[in-house]
């Protein structure tokens, strides 16, 4: 059987284009979605550019829904080799060079850290018996450089400036969450680490950003096909190791 991966958020953008590449390297991939007719576009999308993928609708925030994705799985391969979280969101007001510390509704603050976190350790926690059944199990967390506590004190650094509280915050709690993860998996087969995209044209990222969608999705892919001699528990971008 071919490796298999999940990829949440695959109905747009970086997601999109991750489940894309692995398929293209040969991956058997389960582009997620919390949407079914976007996700269905999606697919029906690779379909026409010669990429097979299937669609798993998934709610990161619904437990009903991340149940029944782990039963899909299970019952369907016996096991997960790559799972990409993917998925995130940014709700609060403002431009990423504004500093809203102490304006933030608290509303958008546990809406941001319920997705980009709470529900990343929910679903990551649940599918891990499923990936420690590969013989080489990939964990890859999709943070972002503003999640770099040690950038955000330094005010030199290129994203200083740039301190959307909820956004960055939630990035920063899932690298804790990667060290962890990767500690406790420690002289497993599973490989667990954070990627920085980049700057790159998304919805989010706006058509200001240098990159591509596609390079924006190298990052994910290599960690997702990582050798026994890569890393883990580390934070990186295009191979490079960034500071946490």
């Amino acid at each position: 059987m071919s490796k298999v991966a999940l990829v949440t958020g695959a109905n747009k953008g970086i997601g999109f284009e991750t489940a894309k590449q692995l398929a293209q390297a040969g991956v058997t991939v389960l582009a997620a979605s919390r949407n079914e007719e976007r996700g269905l576009k999606a697919v029906e999308t690779l379909k026409v550019q010669g990429v097979s993928v299937t669609f798993l609708q998934l709610d990161v925030d619904s437990d009903a829904s991340v149940q029944a994705a782990y039963d899909y799985i299970s019952n369907k391969y016996g096991k997960l080799d790559i799972l990409v979280n993917n998925a995130g969101i940014i709700v609060e007001e403002g431009h990423f060079g504004d500093n809203n510390v102490t304006t933030i509704e608290e509303k958008a603050f546990r809406q941001t850290f319920d997705t980009n976190f709470f529900s990343v350790v929910k679903l990551t926690n649940k599918l891990l018996p499923l990936i420690e059944k590969s013989e080489a199990g990939r964990i890859v967390n999709l943070s972002s450089i503003l999640g770099s506590l040690t950038l955000h004190s330094d005010p030199d650094s290129p994203i200083y400036a740039s301190k959307l509280f909820a956004y960055n915050t939630s990035k920063t709690a899932l690298n804790s969450y990667t060290i962890h993860l990767a500690a406790k998996l420690a002289g497993t087969n599973i490989k667990v680490n954070s990627a920085h995209p980049g700057w790159v044209k998304t919805e989010l990222g706006t058509d200001a950003a240098p990159m591509s969608i596609e390079d924006g999705a190298k990052t994910s892919v290599a960690l997702a096909l990582l050798g026994s001699d890569g890393p883990t528990g580390k934070y990186i971008h295009l191979g490079q190791e960034l500071p946490w």
